[in-house]
């Protein structure tokens, strides 16, 4: 990051008492340092503090950087907010949350890193977004940018739905599951890797397509090409119940005749990444897959 940064945006997860003397003090260290703190409303609230206050969806344009103290679900919740408002906002995430793949800045670690951000040392990875836009009678019902996956399932007491899918144009297979899970490679930790999907490397420009509870053993996760357009469609009738949802932020119900277009969006989220781990180290805390680095290989 070249810019300076004269505003820093604090918010927390909402009822997150537990991080309210934090932000407070925070506030005060940045003041100190000649940078202005912006709350979200109800963040203030939570902390007790005045000064600078804007809504949650004006934040993106009102910072140069946004801190965010919880789990992943409420990182999650502001790089969707960051896309929709088309700013280039990266994002500190501090782990309040119990897994924390995302938010994997520890509270010990936060005026470090966030020191290392104001001088401009910060590291960043770019995380893919994902734009779904619903076609509805022949137009655009909706359209979400989500950072970890779109999500079609039944009702919990439907039946088994079919959802067919095309990646460009090209008929790949028509689903029959509990539903289907389209992710992106950050995604890839999250709902798709409970329903037994691969993991990616943040870095790896993909789109993971992983049905959920399949009844054939044939219909398999794929791995695809990040510069696809994937079209699925679920095969119903009027008394299927079957719901599309954005990462776990946003859905509805679908219609018989309703698409759903997913493709890459244009512009990647910035996350600053810890300088004291790497993905993989990440990925044996979280996921517990023992201590130390592996005993090096030896020659036969």
């Amino acid at each position: 990051m070249t810019n300076r940064i004269a505003r820093v945006g604090l918010t927390a997860k909402r009822g997150l008492t537990a991080a309210a003397s934090v932000l407070a003090d925070l506030a005060a260290w940045l003041q100190a340092r000649g940078v202005t703190p912006v709350f979200d409303t109800e963040t203030a609230r939570l902390a007790g503090v005045t000064g600078t206050t804007v809504s949650r969806e004006d934040l993106p344009r009102q910072c140069d950087l946004i801190v965010v103290l919880g789990g992943d679900g409420t990182l999650i919740g502001m790089a969707d907010r960051i896309a929709a408002s088309g700013a280039d906002v990266p994002i500190l995430g501090v782990n309040y949350g119990s897994l924390g793949f995302l938010t994997e800045i520890t509270l010990p670690e936060l005026h470090g890193e966030l020191e290392s951000a104001l001088a401009g040392r910060a590291q960043f990875t770019a995380r893919a977004m994902l734009i779904a836009r619903t076609v509805r009678d022949g137009g655009v019902f909706a359209e979400h940018m989500v950072l970890n996956d779109i999500v079609i399932t039944k009702a919990a007491l439907s039946r088994m739905i079919e959802i067919a899918v095309t990646v460009d144009e090209a008929p790949v297979t028509t689903v029959r599951a509990d539903g289907l899970i389209i992710a992106s490679p950050t995604g890839s930790t999250a709902y798709n890797l409970a329903a037994g999907g691969p993991i990616v490397h943040p870095a790896v420009d993909a789109i993971l397509l992983t049905p959920i509870a399949p009844h054939t053993l044939t219909n398999r996760p794929i791995v695809i090409p990040a510069s696809s357009t994937v079209r699925v469609q679920s095969v119903m009738d009027e008394q299927d119940e079957v719901f599309v949802t954005f990462d776990g932020q946003a859905g509805f119900p679908l219609r018989p005749s309703d698409r759903v277009e997913i493709r890459r969006a244009a512009r990647p989220i910035r996350v600053v990444h810890s300088a004291k781990r790497t993905y993989f180290e990440l990925l044996r805390e979280k996921l517990k897959w023992g201590g130390g680095a592996p005993s090096p290989l030896r020659e036969i």
